[in-house]
């Protein structure tokens, strides 16, 4: 899962930071507002941590903005234990849950996880579809109830398509939601090709159909046609 963490305290921000990576999540960093807001314009993401209180602005204001765009990024309010009313007004405006200070991070993984499920997958652990299963929680991929080995950016690679069915992912979305920031340094999109080729020759192999396709010019769509 791609990862934005809007958050102003450096030692909380880096501890969440490693602890979602170690769970192998990609993960961006936002330490203010207009840091928060620069993100949000250039990537999608999974999950939003959000900070409501900010140095260089309110994080309600950047909730608002998201609603307003319709993103459909799910959204986690992090908050001070005495903004009551801040928390029920960021529900309110479409927040998704809220955890107070201080938290547990294990705590923290788990909300982000069934904030994803809700959003992409009706809350389900095991999503189906025709032939192939995955196990979003174990991380258990299975054709025809046989079980698959996945590495992990295959397995990553196969549930942001699944989430996305039927839409077209551009090339540059697809690195970005996966690698994150650092594959802007990229020279090319050869390790993209590679890692999509492996992933559609194993599920080939195992009796999946094929259901990516390349559209030229622009990147994959993953759909039953």
């Amino acid at each position: 899962m791609k990862i934005l963490v809007v958050e102003d305290e450096e030692l909380l921000r880096e501890n969440i930071i490693d602890y979602l990576k170690s769970e192998g999540n990609v993960c961006d960093i936002a330490a203010n507002f207009d840091a928060a807001d620069e993100k949000i314009a250039l990537y999608d993401y999974d999950c939003i941590l959000l900070d409501l209180t900010l140095p260089d602005g309110d994080g309600l204001k950047l909730l608002q903005l998201l609603k307003k765009q319709d993103r459909g990024e799910g959204v986690i309010i992090i908050t001070a234990r005495g903004s009551v009313d801040q928390r029920i007004e960021g529900l309110a405006l479409g927040a998704d849950d809220y955890l107070v200070k201080p938290f547990h991070l294990s705590e923290l993984s788990a909300r982000v996880m069934a904030v994803v499920r809700r959003r992409w997958f009706s809350g389900n652990d095991l999503v189906v579809f025709n032939e192939l299963s995955i196990d979003i929680k174990s991380k258990i991929v299975k054709v025809n109830a046989e079980l698959i080995s996945l590495t992990k950016k295959e397995f990553d690679l196969l549930v942001y398509f699944m989430s996305n069915r039927s839409k077209v992912i551009s090339k540059s979305a697809l690195v970005t939601h996966i690698w994150g920031d650092h594959a802007d340094m990229a020279d090319s999109f050869d390790f993209v090709y590679t890692h999509m080729k492996n992933l559609r020759r194993k599920l080939v192999d195992a009796g999946c159909k094929d259901y990516f396709h390349s559209i030229y010019g622009v990147g994959y769509k993953f759909a039953d046609l």
